[in-house]
């Protein structure tokens, strides 16, 4: 029995095979994360029957309990999902990029460029409007990848080059960043250690829309480059060699990686791990190839970050707990295992 379904379209002018197994799992990610959303909208101060959760959505139940679901609990519940979906396929697309399976945001500089930035901005400018925030977060991953670009250049970009250039300038990002906070006032210092850990406190609808934009775009975007990634894994100068302009697809994949993880980190701070763990989940179940694992990690991030959301809000009630440090505590250790599995590569 073949393992793959075989997909065409005349009109499109496109034509491929779809692997059956990642499109199996694709689908019970798909259902797992829909079972997510419903659980966390029917848990919290007020418990509603998850049946109730989905009259709601399709129009229907208790008026008072849709003004809770739609009003207060989902934006904030659908803010967690696109930060992990953003943030998972960040990570994916830095591991197929750079070939290095303990690659991501967090440890590249992308995200410390975008925590200085957003600190920068909440300790020397308290009194400006926290809409620009998110704006500043943005500016402040592109900086950083812009100079991780620049200082990697040499003839060419390689991936062990901006790797190494990349975790120099996530450690120069953090002293940055600890500086500010320790000479800024309490106020100040709190809120960024806040945004630092990584929450969705406080989501509304608008960030729901930022994020489903900037998903929209990027996203499929990030998925179409699946059989390019697939090519870089053979090497620079093989990929070469099959007809890949590898500097090129390098620095788009760079662009795409940057808009992902910045428009994530932007609206829920430097939340941790996720982009680290997600696509090594996504490996497990549906191999290799990128153009199921892409689909696969963003769904398996957008799980871990909405379920990390839940029970940051309801665990510890009446505290409301940064996402962040649910994420961190799960994300670590796998870290570890990580650089214990490979310590002989």
């Amino acid at each position: 029995m073949s393992k793959y379904v075989t997909f065409r379209s005349k009109k499109l002018r496109a034509s491929g095979l779809l692997d059956k197994r990642a499109l199996l799992v694709t689908t019970v990610l798909l259902v797992l994360a829909f079972a997510v959303v419903i659980v966390s909208s029917a848990i919290g101060s007020l418990k509603i029957n998850p049946w109730s959760v989905v009259k709601i959505f399709l129009g229907m139940g208790d008026e008072a309990e849709a003004t809770v679901v739609l009003e207060f609990r989902l934006p904030r519940i659908l803010t967690a999902l696109l930060v992990g979906m953003l943030l998972a396929a960040a990570g994916a697309i830095l591991q197929g990029m750079i070939r290095n399976p303990l690659a991501s945001p967090d440890i590249m500089g992308i995200t410390g460029g975008a925590s200085a930035a957003a600190v920068l901005f909440i300790t020397l400018l308290p009194a400006a409007s926290i809409v620009y925030l998110p704006f500043t977060a943005m500016l402040g991953a592109v900086a950083a990848t812009a100079i991780i670009y620049i200082l990697a250049w040499k003839k060419g970009v390689s991936a062990m080059r901006l790797v190494l250039v990349g975790i120099g300038i996530e450690a120069s990002m953090k002293a940055l960043t600890t500086l500010l906070i320790v000479k800024s006032p309490f106020y100040s210092s709190s809120k960024a250690l806040t945004w630092l850990t990584g929450t969705v406190y406080g989501s509304g609808w608008g960030n729901v829309w930022t994020l489903l934009i900037w998903s929209a775009v990027l996203l499929p975007l990030a998925f179409a480059m699946g059989r390019t990634l697939n090519v870089m894994q053979l090497g620079d100068d093989t990929a070469s060699g099959v007809g890949s302009r590898v500097g090129r697809d390098r620095l788009l994949l760079l662009a795409l990686c940057v808009g992902t993880a910045g428009a994530a980190v932007a609206v829920g701070g430097a939340i941790g791990f996720v982009a680290l763990l997600a696509p090594h989940i996504a490996r497990k179940l549906v191999g290799p190839s990128f153009g199921g694992l892409l689909p696969a990690s963003a769904l398996i991030g957008g799980i871990i970050v909405t379920a990390a959301d839940l029970i940051g809000r309801t665990a510890f009630a009446p505290l409301d707990l940064p996402v962040g440090i649910f994420t961190s505590l799960i994300g670590a250790p796998f870290f570890l295992y990580l650089l214990y599995k490979n310590r002989n590569a």
